[in-house]
């Protein structure tokens, strides 16, 4: 069986929805366009914009600490900067490229947490930084992009009797036709998607924030823990370095070399 990408999901904000892609141009060592660029520090979370360094993930606004961010529908608009939030009471839309659009999107977020005057969110963005999990691993693993294999997911879900949504896991690329967890196995190898090419750096080790089901932001699977107890481990998915860029589209076929 051939193996194939199945989605594409960019994340523009830590924390917040995805964005579909049909198709998408990768460069070597740069990550996913427009990953996680975003990110809604808490207070006093000592990121300088103007020398960022990567942060814990707990500095941040984040569905494993957050859960309620899941009833938020985000979208980010490359072209305009326009940022649009909608919770199930209210819309917002922010030009996030000015100060003041991104003050407005950081008391949107708070009044939707309901987080007193002393947690006030930030929005920051310092890009070429990424927001990313793994960004205090080292620069390479910022620009990491994450693979899910969806017949991994799907072998879990017939594990544990409830089906799960791919989602949950915020991977880049999703990919099926591979054999359950055969991706975990493949560390250090290379994988070519038509003229692009990527190195699996890592496995990924999963967190709270799996727990959360984006449909009801309700805590309602133990993932970490359900898949130590079934496999022995808390891993579901890779992370990757782009070693040549090319377009890469839905559909693709993806060989393992």
């Amino acid at each position: 069986m051939a193996v194939v990408i199945d989605a594409l999901t960019q994340f523009p904000v830590k924390g917040l929805s995805g964005q579909a892609l049909n198709s998408v141009a990768l460069e070597a060592g740069k990550g996913f366009p427009g990953d996680r660029r975003f990110g809604f520090a808490r207070p006093n979370s000592g990121f300088d914009p103007d020398d960022p360094k990567p942060l814990p993930k707990t500095k941040f606004y984040m569905l494993a600490r957050d859960a309620t961010l899941a009833l938020l529908t985000s979208a980010y608009d490359e072209k305009t900067d326009i940022l649009s939030i909608s919770s199930p009471q209210d819309t917002g839309q922010f030009d996030i490229a000015t100060a003041e659009g991104r003050q407005n999107a950081s008391e949107f977020l708070k009044s939707y947490l309901q987080l007193p005057n002393d947690e006030m969110p930030h929005l920051y963005e310092a890009s070429p930084h990424r927001f990313t999990d793994v960004s205090v691993v080292s620069s390479d693993m910022m620009n990491a992009v994450s693979i899910i294999n969806a017949d991994s997911v799907a072998a879990f879900s017939a594990a544990v009797g409830q089906t799960i949504d791919p989602l949950r896991f915020r991977g880049n690329i999703l990919i099926s036709g591979m054999p359950p967890f055969a991706e975990l196995e493949m560390e250090e190898q290379d994988i070519a998607i038509g003229s692009t090419r990527l190195k699996i750096l890592k496995r990924t080790r999963r967190c709270p924030a799996t727990e959360v089901n984006l449909k009801t932001a309700e805590r309602d699977l133990k993932t970490p823990t359900l898949l130590r107890e079934h496999y022995g481990h808390m891993d579901m998915g890779v992370y990757a370095e782009i070693l040549e860029g090319g377009v890469i589209t839905l559909g693709d076929g993806v060989e393992v070399l």
